[in-house]
């Protein structure tokens, strides 16, 4: 039953396709049949049938087809010109009136109205009935008298009808193309969205990156050199170095398994496999453990208890000793000396990290210290660098609020760093 009815609704939605397409393609071939089709219509009606409706009868042949040619031979350029289509037929349409025609080829007028509220401003619609009304106004005062609104009012109210149908047909097609323009700017609105999302993910990913690999590289080469000139005095310092540098390169092999295991993971919901939790501020006596190891003093001050942190902000903290560290051990000198200390405000944590080396001559591309201004301002602080007023040494200062601003929590929430699986 189903099928039954809608297969003839199916078919005739496909016809109309195919016929609007066709009319795209050949307009004038589709001007050209309408116009050829209403013209024998008119002509049909000029051989005699127009004196069923005419006041006067009489009137000569060749009035009547020249007043048929002039109202159906313009509806060729209705579509691109149709105010001056609609003067030339109301002209025709006047005569046949006033001659008292009243040839029914007048009504041929619907065609441009209907165009002109299709494509054209409203206030055209007001000067398209004064033309309509003029004809049938001045025919139905000379010839029916007293009953002049019995042919007046209904052909108004059939022209306001076609003008109806008109607009109604324009305001879904407006309609329809504005939901077209929509979804285009949605679907390009989305793929902008896409690729800010990738970019943010990116400079994620290379400050994760960086952190784990300049790190722990820098520690493995401190470890490496040291090795080496204990090797000739003292194997066993020698065998302690190559342990470290075991040790730190399984570890930095497990935190680039955990990144690139969250790259990954399903996004369908599902648990991925345990993985090593991001550092905390707990981690930090580990990592200062094993830049001591590379060779670098370090001297720390660490309050307890450790200051409440999110886990994001714990994870900025880290990230900020370690690549200032890791840039002591790179760029300060072999005789450098390196101080952290973390201090816990009402409102603030604030970190320091200090070294005596001497700051190198060619320094790097400055990464490290853009990934740190970034960690930071994720979580609405600041991080502050420079050379020491004595020329001979290094500063690093960052100030984490406890209680992030409002303004920050949306970029917190969304930073990856704070929840790993």
């Amino acid at each position: 039953m189903t099928t039954e009815t809608t297969a003839p609704s199916r078919y005739a939605h496909q016809l109309i396709t195919r016929v609007r397409a066709a009319d795209a393609a050949r307009p004038w071939l589709w001007d050209g049949a309408v116009t050829l089709g209403w013209t024998a219509a008119a002509l049909v009606d000029a051989a005699g049938g127009w004196r069923n409706v005419a006041r006067d009868p009489s009137l000569p042949a060749g009035l009547i087809v020249a007043l048929s040619l002039a109202l159906s031979i313009p509806l060729y350029a209705r579509r691109r010109h149709p105010t001056t289509v609609l003067a030339v037929m109301t002209a025709a349409a006047f005569v046949s009136e006033v001659s008292g025609a009243f040839l029914q080829a007048a009504f041929l007028q619907f065609l441009p109205l209907y165009h002109l509220a299709l494509t054209r401003p409203p206030r055209r619609l007001l000067w398209s009935f004064a033309l309509l009304l003029a004809p049938i106004l001045t025919g139905a005062l000379r010839f029916d008298g007293k009953d002049w609104d019995l042919h007046v009012v209904p052909t108004l109210w059939a022209y306001v009808l076609v003008a109806l149908v008109g607009i109604t047909v324009r305001s879904r097609r407006d309609h329809t193309a504005s939901l077209v323009d929509r979804a285009r700017r949605l679907e390009i609105e989305r793929d902008q969205e896409v690729r800010l999302a990738a970019a943010a993910e990116r400079a994620r990913i290379a400050r994760e990156m960086h952190d784990i690999i300049g790190h722990n590289l820098s520690v493995i080469t401190g470890l490496a050199d040291g090795g080496r000139y204990a090797a000739a005095k003292s194997p066993e310092r020698a065998a302690q170095a190559l342990d470290a540098i075991g040790t730190t390169s399984r570890q930095a092999l497990d935190e680039l398994r955990r990144l690139l295991g969250v790259l990954s993971a399903p996004d369908d919901g599902t648990p991925a496999a345990a993985r090593t939790p991001q550092p905390t501020l707990e981690d930090l006596d580990s990592l200062l453990e094993g830049v001591r190891r590379a060779g670098l003093p370090v001297a720390a001050e660490l309050p307890s208890p450790l200051p409440s942190l999110p886990p994001g902000a714990q994870l900025t903290v880290y990230r900020v000793v370690q690549e200032s560290l890791t840039n002591t051990l790179k760029h300060a000198g072999p005789k450098a000396r390196a101080d952290v200390r973390l201090a816990s405000g009402p409102d603030a944590v604030l970190v320091t990290v200090t070294d005596t080396g001497v700051p190198s001559a060619t320094p790097g591309q400055g990464q490290g210290l853009t990934g740190m201004r970034e960690r930071a301002a994720l979580y609405d602080g600041t991080l502050d660098c420079g050379p020491l007023p004595s020329g001979t040494g290094w500063q690093v200062r960052l100030r984490i609020p406890t209680a992030p601003s409002p303004a920050a929590s949306p970029a917190s929430a969304s930073a990856p760093e704070e929840s790993h699986p």
